[in-house]
């Protein structure tokens, strides 16, 4: 793929106009929208095969609050329909990754709460790394213009990083997953339009999410006793990540330094 490239002097009127307007065309908006009614159809296949009930408790969690009444409604529907269960939160949490919605670390938290951490850690894991390989294939598709409108300084940051570091690209995408330097959805998006190779991209994502992936799910048991989002993550969490972060960049470092 091309060059991401930054207009400067005569053409800043050009910039302005390309970023104003609506940055995608008519078939990459259908291509989005076939993809949203296949989450949205899969989702209402789920919702038919489940008893008669009242269901006015599904809703993505915005709040502990919200979340901690979504778990104790699921708790109850887990153990009889697990199938359904599983499959409506995996397609909640790969739609949220795809169409980059916030709000996953709720989901991660559930997780945990509903099947503990063994199972609850491999679920965040797959479901994370199923969401940004969904978002990675869409955004080859109808991204460039969109991360071009949203994130052009970013962008050029991030290509010119992927460049340099292109014999050692596995350890940096590891590190960029590891650590908050890059936002994941950011990342999620903007990785094909810079030509990170796939294989890269899903290893680092699914090994570099774990840590994180552990902390929250853990914190999850223990849902009743968080007052914050805040209460994820201690000194020590945060201090283990990054720690693992500056090992799986250590040999970009050391193999620049040599040459």
């Amino acid at each position: 793929m091309g060059k991401i490239e930054n207009n400067n002097g005569d053409g800043e009127g050009d910039v302005k106009g390309s970023i104003s307007k609506f940055p995608l065309n008519f078939w990459e908006v259908t291509v989005a929208s076939t993809v949203v009614l296949g989450f949205l159809f899969g989702l209402l296949g789920v919702y038919l095969t489940m008893p008669a009930s009242d269901y006015s408790f599904l809703k993505l969690p915005r709040t502990l609050q919200d979340l901690q009444i979504l778990r104790d409604h699921l708790e109850d529907y887990t153990s009889d329909y697990t199938a359904q269960v599983l499959l409506g939160y995996c397609m909640v949490y790969i739609f949220m990754q795809t169409f980059m919605i916030p709000g996953t670390v709720f989901m991660s938290l559930l997780a945990g709460s509903l099947f503990g951490v063994f199972r609850g850690v491999a679920l965040v894991v797959f479901n994370a790394t199923a969401g940004a390989s969904s978002c990675y294939f869409l955004s080859k598709v109808i991204g460039r213009p969109l991360a071009t409108s949203l994130w052009p300084d970013k962008l050029l940051f991030f290509q010119n990083q992927v460049a340099k570091r292109r014999a050692r690209l596995l350890n940096y995408m590891l590190f960029l997953r590891l650590t908050p330097t890059l936002p994941n959805t950011f990342i999620n998006v903007a990785s094909p339009i810079v030509d990170v190779p796939y294989h890269t991209f899903f290893l680092a994502t699914s090994i570099g999410l774990i840590p994180a992936a552990y902390v929250t799910v853990r914190a999850g048991l223990a849902l009743g006793e968080l007052r914050s989002l805040g209460d994820l993550y201690d000194f020590n969490s945060i201090a283990t990540l990054f720690f693992i972060g500056v090992v799986s960049v250590t040999p970009t470092l050391v193999s620049k330094n040599k040459s």
